[in-house]
């Protein structure tokens, strides 16, 4: 169309699966989903032609919960779409066990011992191994589906037509029912009251039910956000702090106080969590009160 802006991507070919990123951008246009159109791609030298979506994110437009209200269920629409394809074994990654556990590793080695400066005990090492084999089998004993992996606000574009765009969906797996959901309502940048996240969860189940999608009771479901939104929390902690340490990028110290937050609220919830939520704040919340980007996040 003559309105539609284009941008040109080198994304080269020994760092990104370019073929993957299309097959699930077509895949995503097929479900009636605004993804950017794709004019064309020259895959051997890395380069794709892609339409524009400008630059205009949903996360400054979320400013009252009215307004959440308004773009969450516009954005339930999106994740009900993407959890509808369907999906045949092999054809995209497995969120598995050892994909989930090497995720969390990431918070001890970059957050607990690089970023905070402090060594883990052979016994501390223990008690999250058993953290973390918990929160992986509760994630793999979930419904599986398509599985964006980075459903928030800063990759959720806000078009003209009030509408949603999606981008970055190239690392796209088939994996657990209720991350992207919790990915976008216990968002990194933004947290709203937990009444709210709790009725917006609810309100995605029922759409869910509607749709004739196959989800656990209420509470169960509800905990099921929670402990995907906990592994989430672990691994986010680990990757801001490689962030800032590996590539240089500062500004997402400025996000880890509200992940702490959400990480150590939602875990205080569950006894099996009881031991982690005492070690973190005996230990770990001292040495991240004496940082710079440290704040108090009230929840």
């Amino acid at each position: 169309p003559g309105d539609m802006h284009f941008i040109a991507v080198h994304a080269p070919p020994d760092k990104e699966d370019n073929p993957a990123f299309i097959a699930v951008q077509q895949r995503m246009m097929a479900a009636e989903l605004r993804v950017p159109s794709l004019l064309g791609w020259d895959l051997q030298r890395g380069f794709l032609l892609q339409e524009d979506f400008g630059d205009a994110l949903l996360l400054p437009a979320l400013e009252s919960l009215a307004t959440a209200d308004h773009y969450y269920h516009k954005a339930f629409s999106c994740l009900q779409k993407m959890q509808s394809m369907p999906l045949a074994a092999g054809e995209l990654p497995d969120y598995d066990r050892a994909r989930l556990l090497d995720e969390m590793a990431l918070f001890p080695h970059w957050f607990v011992e690089q970023l905070l400066g402090y060594s883990l005990s052979d016994t501390e090492w223990q008690m999250l191994a058993r953290l973390f084999d918990r929160l992986s089998a509760r994630a793999e004993a979930q419904s599986q589906g398509f599985v964006h992996r980075d459903f928030h606000s800063r990759n959720i574009m806000l078009l003209d037509d009030d509408e949603l765009g999606l981008i970055d969906f190239q690392d796209a797996v088939r994996g657990p029912l209720t991350y992207d959901l919790v990915s976008l309502l216990r968002d990194c940048y933004v947290h709203w009251p937990q009444d709210s996240v709790r009725e917006w969860a609810l309100a995605y189940r029922r759409q869910l039910v509607a749709a004739g999608m196959f989800v656990p009771e209420e509470e169960a479901f509800l905990q099921d956000v929670d402990w995907m939104g906990l592994q989430r929390h672990i691994k986010v902690l680990g990757i801001f702090a490689r962030l800032k340490l590996r590539d240089g990028k500062t500004a997402y110290l400025d996000d880890l106080p509200l992940v702490i937050a959400y990480t150590l609220s939602v875990a205080a919830r569950y006894d099996d969590c009881r031991e982690f939520v005492a070690w973190f704040e005996k230990t770990l919340l001292p040495l991240a009160r004496q940082q710079s980007w440290y704040r108090e996040v009230a929840l």
